[in-house]
């Protein structure tokens, strides 16, 4: 083997990434496959290289064992001390030398598809185990596709998916941006590495606020906890192992800066940074900010906390359908149970009789509409006439119903003459005309 083949590892070396001994070790393996295979009977064939001459030793040898398993391949302590005297449990013991140059035409074929094959493994093995230390980091990729089941960003030596279920709602990609995302799982593939990442977990908020702020990252001040609706808000509890610091003051920044960096990033979500406290009490009251709280009962048993607000504050307290309790329920733990401190109505006794209603007659049940007074003409039947007493004449004789309903005064007999005397009832069958002048 000649040291132009040496010097082209060395460069696989420099450009793939992988270790010089892994290589070299990649190379032997793939070698000595390749003689196994040309011929039977040579499964004790080892193969080594000498990277500073570029020589190549093929020699068979057998491994001493204390119970002989396989004996194409291994010897026992007697057999292995019949070659050599001092050799041990476990120890390698040569026994024949070979020719490095014994390959035909279909071996040196075989032997070149091995080594390939194997620096393709070792590749990948090592951009696996690459990514599979940066398992919980954030990652920067670039979007090189956008396809029905996410978005492939191209993160260096290997592919990442953002899932749909991992994207904010709010967002949207296109080929070339750069993305930030926080590294769910490494998994190892026939093509290599494949990398899930997410930008919609709440470590990926966690890991933002430690690049952002140096005391997060110091460890003066701690996250102790986040809930998180991806795309609208979050809420961030902080607490300082530092006395004198302010954590929720760190966190945020000089005039908001270094929380509105975070916000940035996240396309607008916004973003409640809350003091955390070791009273449940407390920690429910801060959760439900910006809301006022007047107070708080704690039931530790049900692990209910039982929350009273004033009036004016009951519906920033619960926030648009229930998002601002309910993040302060996943950030404390507790269920919270809001209520105003209206006082609350006290219902009537059941035990006092109930109204006797009157019993409804049809003309009270029948709507009736409103009829406009300028849309319809006043009718003598429909005008409620008062009865008015009147003193009749001196032997007149009173006026039966019947001889009113043979015949009725009309209008116009009353509006032609309203000062006639009375007609009497024997000339009640008279007709308007005779009456008018």
């Amino acid at each position: 083997m000649s040291r132009d083949f040496i010097g082209a590892l060395l460069q696989l070396n420099a450009e793939k990434g992988v270790s010089r001994e892994q290589l070299v070790r990649t190379v032997e393996d793939a070698i000595q496959s390749a003689y196994r295979r040309v011929a039977p009977g040579n499964e004790d064939v080892h193969v080594r290289l000498d990277v500073e001459t570029g020589s190549m030793r093929v020699f068979r040898a057998r491994v001493v064992v204390s119970e002989v398993e396989d004996a194409t391949t291994e010897w026992s302590v007697e057999e292995a001390h019949s070659r050599k005297p001092d050799a041990t449990l476990g120890e390698l013991v040569e026994y024949e030398e070979l020719d490095g140059d014994a390959f035909g035409r279909i071996g040196a074929q075989t032997a070149k598809q091995v080594v390939l094959q194997r620096l393709r493994e070792a590749e990948r093995e090592v951009v696996f185990g690459q990514y599979a230390d940066r398992e919980s980091e954030i990652v920067t990729g670039v979007v090189s596709r956008v396809e029905p089941r996410g978005v492939i960003l191209d993160v260096g030596r290997a592919e990442a998916v953002l899932s749909a279920t991992d994207q904010s709602a709010t967002e949207h990609y296109r080929i070339g941006q750069h993305v930030k995302a926080f590294v769910l799982e490494v998994r190892r593939t026939t093509k290599g590495p494949l990398i899930y990442v997410s930008r919609t977990h709440k470590n990926f908020l966690r890991r933002l606020f430690e690049m952002e702020v140096p005391e997060i990252h110091a460890g003066t001040v701690e996250i102790k906890a986040i809930a998180r609706e991806a795309g609208s808000r979050s809420k961030v509890a902080v607490g300082s192992r530092q006395e004198g610091l302010d954590p929720v003051g760190a966190t945020v920044g000089q005039r908001g800066g270094r929380v509105q960096a975070v916000v940035a990033e996240l396309s607008g979500e916004k973003i409640d940074v809350i003091p955390w406290s070791d009273d449940p009490s407390v920690f429910v009251a801060n959760a439900l900010s910006p809301a006022q709280v007047v107070s708080v009962t704690i039931d530790e048993d049900l692990r209910i906390a039982n929350v009273t607000v004033p009036e004016r504050m009951l519906s920033l307290a619960i926030g648009r359908e229930g998002q601002n309790a309910r993040l302060a329920a996943k950030l404390t733990g507790w269920r919270i149970d809001i209520r105003s401190d209206a006082p609350v109505a006290v219902p009537a006794d059941d035990s006092a009789p109930a109204p006797v209603e009157p019993a409804a007659t049809e003309e009270k049940t029948t709507p009736v509409e409103p009829i406009a007074a300028e849309e319809t003409e006043p009718e003598a039947a429909s005008v409620p006439v008062e009865p008015v007493a009147e003193a009749e004449p001196e032997g007149s004789e009173p006026v039966t119903a019947d001889a009113v309903t043979a015949d009725p005064v009309t209008a116009d007999a009353i509006t032609a003459e309203p000062t006639a005397e009375p007609v009497k009832k024997t000339r009640s069958r008279r007709t308007a005309q005779e009456v008018a002048p």
